[in-house]
């Protein structure tokens, strides 16, 4: 039998040969389903976490998204504690690099002052009535963010405010 060489059945896989192997297709369909379950479970989106130091009177806590994505909503907290309330004001410093991950809404409250010496930034707040102070630092992970970032936060204490009084270390790390 002669064909055609316009035909359209001249691609057409012959029969001799059998069907395609579907072990693949059925392998990527699998893979598709358990990436779209996981993002519809929550296990692709912001996990948060806290760390908690104290030293004597000094209580820091931490809350940060400890895995998040580009583009999500992170949560960033920090919580200080101190017996017998706060008599000056609250002095913190931060690692810098760490807010280069986000896009910044801003703090609240807003520091009373701050100022950095290139790897540190300095808040102060002034002084919270009773034993807790808490800011909120409102961002987003930016859209470019591609790895995560560390850093840690201390309570500034002492006649010069220089010398932390209590420090916490965090991390987050983004997934695509």
């Amino acid at each position: 039998m002669t064909t055609d060489p316009a035909s359209t059945l001249d691609d057409v896989r012959p029969a001799r040969l059998g069907p395609r192997r579907i072990w693949p297709r059925r392998l990527a369909i699998a893979l598709l389903v358990a990436v779209v379950l996981a993002g519809a479970a929550g296990f692709l989106g912001v996990h948060s976490t806290s760390r908690t130091a104290t030293v004597g009177r000094d209580t820091l806590t931490v809350e940060y998204a400890s895995i998040a994505r580009a583009g999500l909503d992170a949560p960033w907290t920090v919580t200080v504690r101190r017996a017998g309330g706060f008599d000056g004001p609250v002095r913190l410093a931060v690692t810098a690099d760490y807010f280069d991950l986000f896009e910044s809404q801003g703090l609240d409250p807003e520091p009373a002052a701050e100022t950095a010496d290139g790897r540190l930034l300095y808040w102060t707040f002034d002084p919270p009535p009773g034993e807790e102070f808490s800011v909120d630092f409102d961002a987003y992970i930016q859209p470019a963010a591609q790895w995560g970032a560390g850093g840690e936060i201390s309570l500034l204490d002492g006649p010069d405010d220089s010398a932390p009084s209590v420090t916490v270390a965090f991390s987050t790390w983004l997934v695509p």
